[in-house]
Order: C-alpha cells, then sequence, then structure tokens
C-alpha cells in the first residue's frame, strides 16, 4: 500500500512515526502546512509534522493551498493508494479525496458526530464531557460529514486538560488508524454514515476565549481553563496585568459577589462566580514562572473581599 500522509499539529505526529514505524507500507510523502512567523522577532517556525518527517527523512510537500491546480497534479502524479489526514488546518478538495481508489482516511480527536471541526478535544473539555476519543473517517466534501469507519473511546477525569488529553488521543489515534488501514487492505472494513441528530459543532477558537467572565459558573470556568491549557491558555486581570490561569478546581458553594476574593491559603484563591466558587491553584504572572496560587498571592498582597475584573471582554494589544 502506498500512502501520502497529510497533518500538522502534534495530534498527527504518533500516526506518522506509526506508519514509519511498524508498518510496511510505503509513505510517499508527508504533506504539512507552510512555515510561519512566530513571536516577536517573527522567526519562522515549522509544524511538529514537519520536525518529524525530516527526522525520518520523508520527502515534504508544504503548499499554500492544497486546492491548487498544481498541487493537485502532484498528488495525481504520486498515485498513492491512500491518503491519510491529522489535524492538518486546511479543507482537502473532491479533486483530491478522487484519487486515491481506496479513498482518504481522517483521524480525527472526537467521537463523530459529536465535535465536528477545528477544535473538538478543546470542545469536549469546555462542554464538561465525561468520555471522548477518537474516530476514523473517510472523508467528503462536506468538514467531517463522512462516514464512519472505526471508533475509540476514553474516559475524561475532571481534572484532565488540553494537553494530557491530547497525548493520549494522539497515540490512541495511531493505534486506530493501522486497525483501519489493515481493515481496508482486507476489504472488511465496517463502515457507517453519521446521525445528523447528534451532530454538534467545535469551529476554531476565537481570540479571547481564555477570558475568565466570574458572571460564568465555577463548574464553566473549570472547564474552560482545562480546555485551553497549555494553549492558548485561560487569564484574568489583576491590577491591570495579565495572570494567566494553568490549574483549578471548583465547588458549588459561595458567599459572596461574582470576582471576589472568598480566602487565600491553603493552596489556592478561592473567588465566587455567579454558582459556585473557583479555586486558582497554579497560576503565571506576566513575565514571570509559573507558581502555586497561594504564594502569588501572597507577594501582590491580595486579601479577602478584593475583587477580580477583567479588563475588557476582548483583549487588545
Amino acid at each position: 500500500m502506498r500512502l501520502l500522509f497529510i497533518g500538522t499539529t502534534p495530534f498527527a505526529v504518533p500516526s506518522l512515526h506509526t506508519l514509519y514505524e511498524t508498518s510496511s507500507r510505503e509513505i510517499l510523502a508527508v504533506v504539512t502546512q507552510p512555515d510561519r512567523p512566530q513571536g516577536r522577532g517573527g522567526k519562522l517556525s515549522t509544524s511538529p509534522v514537519k520536525e518529524a518527517a525530516l527526522k525520518l527523512s520523508l520527502p515534504i510537500f508544504q503548499p499554500e493551498k492544497v486546492r491548487s491546480k498544481e498541487f493537485v497534479q502532484t498528488v495525481r502524479d504520486m498515485a498513492p493508494d491512500v491518503i491519510v489526514v491529522a489535524a492538518f488546518g486546511q479543507i482537502i478538495p473532491q479533486r483530491i479525496l478522487d484519487i486515491p481508489p481506496l479513498g482518504c482516511l481522517n483521524v480525527h480527536g472526537s467521537l463523530l458526530p459529536r465535535w465536528r471541526g477545528a477544535a473538538p478535544m478543546q470542545y469536549a473539555l469546555m462542554a464538561g464531557d465525561t468520555q471522548t476519543g477518537v474516530t476514523t473517517m473517510m472523508m467528503d466534501a462536506g468538514l467531517d460529514t463522512g462516514d464512519i469507519l472505526l471508533q475509540s473511546s476514553l474516559s475524561l477525569p475532571e481534572i484532565e486538560n488540553l494537553g494530557v488529553l491530547e497525548t493520549r488521543l494522539a497515540e490512541m489515534g495511531a493505534a486506530l488508524l493501522m486497525q483501519t488501514l489493515d481493515a481496508l487492505e482486507s476489504g472488511n472494513c465496517p463502515r457507517k454514515p453519521q446521525d445528523p441528530s447528534l451532530v454538534t459543532q467545535s469551529p476554531s477558537l476565537p481570540p479571547d476565549i481564555g477570558l475568565l467572565e466570574w458572571s460564568r459558573p465555577a463548574e464553566d470556568l473549570h472547564n474552560l481553563v482545562r480546555g485551553v491549557t497549555p494553549k492558548p491558555g485561560a487569564y484574568t486581570y489583576w491590577q491591570g496585568k495579565r495572570l494567566k490561569v494553568l490549574r483549578t478546581e471548583w465547588s458549588e458553594i459561595s458567599s459572596a459577589l461574582p470576582g471576589m476574593i472568598e480566602n487565600i491559603g491553603g493552596n489556592g484563591i478561592t473567588i465566587s462566580t455567579s454558582r459556585g466558587a473557583l479555586r486558582l491553584l497554579e497560576v503565571q504572572p506576566e513575565s514571570k514562572a509559573r507558581m502555586a496560587a497561594d504564594a502569588w498571592a501572597r507577594g501582590a498582597r491580595l486579601v479577602p473581599g478584593q475583587h477580580f475584573e477583567p479588563m475588557e471582554s476582548v483583549e487588545k494589544e
């Protein structure tokens, strides 16, 4: 089996490694997003998939647009039997989907049809889901609308964040991909249409997604922190400066107005919300290392009764 691998983020890397290390299948090339400038210096940054492909000495393509005529012809010339896509970041056009005789497979980080879209793991955590998983899907022209091939599920502990979940699902996705390719080769791969009544969407996250609004319930804020940690990160403001919030817990009981500090000590800072209280356990002030929240509070001279007040609903740089 000759295959073309398409992916960008860390979620896709275990699938590429597993294909290379444990499979007799031929990887014709790796397609990933172009290098992008990042940080204040604008230094070009390569994708995790490109870094992995370079170490494996695999051919790499980085088209600005995969729908371009030039790239479509490149894929035709390679003549892959199957195309594997995992967390790529561009929509694959029908002209490419039609090329491989065994189809174009997607490894998706949710139990479809729940959480179609660009950020399934983030939305599963932010929604407080207790179960999620990975799906291999036969791609079509829609956005994550193709038939389900195989699925694997796992439970979601309340303390798990995005960084941990992505690692777990990436490894699970790699194993599921191998099972799916084996089933395709044997001609015995199951295929099931998605139930439209169960569809939920997970679009790209807005820039201000991590802002903690104390008018929301504590449970929602706790799940938000889980869903955006480590990136893009949750945050609030104290005296005009951004404070990243890295780890929290929550309770149903609150005795003050939203945003008020109820107590400091033990292992955190307890802040009231519209329903319940959020306890900050680990934070990172501007230009400083991460630290225990109560240690930061002592240094910043916080006292119960003071208020956290977000500067704006959307931060302006």
